[in-house]
């Protein structure tokens, strides 16, 4: 059985990006679950056979290493996660490459932090290496650098779903399969037999975040929640998302053949420029700007540039050039954008008209403190400011 809509995703997705977390790669007693890894290699092979090019961002490095040094938890001190990371990464990159030479491709590793995508030039280098990858017939398995990713310094993505979001909006992928552990979104308890996936999410609102019955512990550190994250992030620059079980037989010629398998979340936007993708969905905000209602509204429905009188609160440091996140009176993020000033000077001029701007720093250098053109709306027009 097929759906026309998902038929019609899948026919215009010329490329994937399929995201395998650490549940599905290990068993129970952590060791690398080598069937399953050539499962998925097949799958991937069906997906080149196809015509298609795909990206495999794959978690399963940390869960690797627990399961060869015989551990059953992971390390609470940073230097022993890190290094558990680094035991499991090799592992892991060898399985695959084992898995998908019968078909003829190399597995090539690529591993990221925040800060190599948060760089432009690096952002760029990694989309052009990505894409000579492809061009070469290689399979690129990405990964977050969790041997030197450090949370505290934000050089971490948090999980590999964001990282996948990110991944597949620096490619400019027109779908995202996040295959997890679970057949998808659930209407209920996913462990209780009387609950159902869900087949399609048209638009991400509060109804369906208050649906993750994501549970503590286990080897992943991701759950349904980061899932709907990532979905958020690559459904608002126009791809679309379906999260399917990883140990579902033929999951992925069975998503691009237009099976309804998984729950598929339609793209809640239209497509950006990767310009404005790395704007607004791939670096974290340095710092916030709190806006009046008058602003917001000028901003988000009306299209105009952010000017000073507009501006209630400055919050974090950061400087000229940063991304800084743009919310509402009432806190909730609705844009970000490149400042044209830093902060100690936007504590200076925040609320004042723009004649006024000169006589508090004694020049105007620039009219707007974000300008349309460097702005992104992360919350679409429509969609109600009281998100989850």
């Amino acid at each position: 059985m097929t759906d026309l809509l998902r038929q019609e995703i899948a026919a215009t997705a010329t490329t994937l990006v399929v995201k395998v977390g650490t549940n599905v790669l290990t068993r129970q007693d952590g060791q690398l679950d080598q069937e399953r890894i050539a499962q998925l290699a097949a799958g991937l092979h069906h997906v080149r056979q196809s015509g298609r090019k795909v990206v495999l961002v794959s978690s399963g490095a940390v869960g690797a290493g627990l399961g060869r040094l015989g551990l059953t938890q992971r390390p609470a001190d940073l230097a022993r996660l890190q290094a558990v990371a680094a035991i499991g990464q090799s592992l892991l990159v060898e399985a695959y490459e084992r898995a998908l030479s019968p078909y003829g491709y190399h597995a090539a590793q690529v591993l990221l932090t925040a800060g190599d995508l948060e760089h432009r030039v690096r952002y760029l280098n990694a989309r052009n290496t990505l894409f000579a990858l492809l061009e070469l017939g290689a399979i690129p398995i990405i990964n977050e650098n969790d041997t030197v990713a450090v949370e505290e310094l934000e050089t971490t993505f948090g999980d590999n779903d964001r990282l996948a979001a990110i991944v597949t909006n620096l490619i400019r992928a027109p779908l995202l399969v996040l295959l997890s552990d679970v057949e998808g979104l659930c209407d209920g308890d996913p462990s209780r037999p009387e609950s159902r996936v869900i087949p399609t999410i048209e638009r991400l609102d509060a109804s369906v975040y208050a649906l993750v019955r994501d549970r503590p512990g286990g080897r992943g550190k991701g759950g349904m929640a980061s899932k709907l994250e990532a979905a958020r992030l690559a459904t608002a620059a126009g791809e679309s998302v379906i999260i399917a079980g990883g140990r579902v037989p033929d999951i992925l010629p069975k998503i691009i053949a237009g099976q309804p398998v998984g729950t598929l979340v339609l793209a809640q936007g239209q497509t950006l420029a990767a310009r404005k993708r790395w704007i607004g969905l791939t670096v974290k905000p340095r710092g916030r700007l709190v806006l009046d209602a008058g602003a917001q509204e000028a901003v988000r429905h009306r299209g105009r540039s952010l000017l000073a009188a507009g501006i209630l609160q400055v919050e974090g440091k950061f400087a000229k050039g940063d991304v800084v996140g743009l919310r509402g009176p009432d806190g909730t993020e609705f844009a970000r954008g490149l400042t044209n000033y830093a902060q100690e000077d936007l504590e200076k001029i925040k609320g004042l008209r723009t004649g006024q701007i000169a006589d508090r720093l004694g020049s105007c250098p620039y009219e707007e403190v974000i300008h349309r053109d460097n702005m992104v709306l992360t919350l679409p027009v429509g969609k109600p400011a009281k998100a989850p």
